[in-house]
């Protein structure tokens, strides 16, 4: 006996499972310290099947973003909660205040900072979820107090389909 598909029910005599969620509340997730940018990973992938991770980020006054570089294999979303990030796409800046949702799609040069005099909270949303060991693999860079060099982002950032946009440097 079917009942229409929802979930748990019954179908040829057996139980379906029903997906486990996923919740994490405000003091939860891993912590990533990037310079002076904090981040949060609310969805690492492993409740998703890999196909969407996501972060919250701090970003602290005056932070400079990582240079313009494209990604060959992922999307990536970014939602401003509060503060202002300058996104730039190639040749083109756009202010981005809080509710200002910025979709770039794979091959688009982008970069973001905080050219503000004000923390900036965003949350960003990579699909698949490639991007959120990048970020992982940045803070190991960086453990042993090293600053982190644009040329040695730029390598890790070759380990996840991403290149820099040399033509926009």
């Amino acid at each position: 006996m079917s009942d229409g598909g929802k979930s748990g029910a019954r179908q040829n005599g057996e139980q379906q499972a029903v997906p486990a969620v996923s919740v994490v509340g405000p003091d939860d997730g891993e912590r990533i310290v990037l310079g002076t940018t904090r981040m949060r990973v609310l969805e690492d992938g492993s409740h998703t099947g890999h196909r969407l991770g996501g972060t919250e980020s701090v970003l602290a006054p005056h932070t400079p973003g990582p240079p313009q570089h494209r990604h060959a294999e992922h999307d990536e979303g970014f939602y401003i909660v509060s503060g202002a990030v300058r996104f730039t796409v190639g040749d083109e800046s756009h202010d981005a205040t809080a509710g200002t949702f910025v979709m770039v799609p794979p091959g688009a040069p982008h970069t973001f900072a905080n050219v503000t005099d004000r923390p900036a909270v965003m949350l960003s949303v990579f699909t698949p979820d490639l991007y959120v060991q990048y970020f992982r693999d940045l803070q190991s860079l960086t453990a042993d107090g090293r600053p982190l060099t644009p040329e040695a982002g730029m390598h890790v950032m070759s380990r996840y389909a991403t290149e820099h946009a040399a033509d926009f440097a």
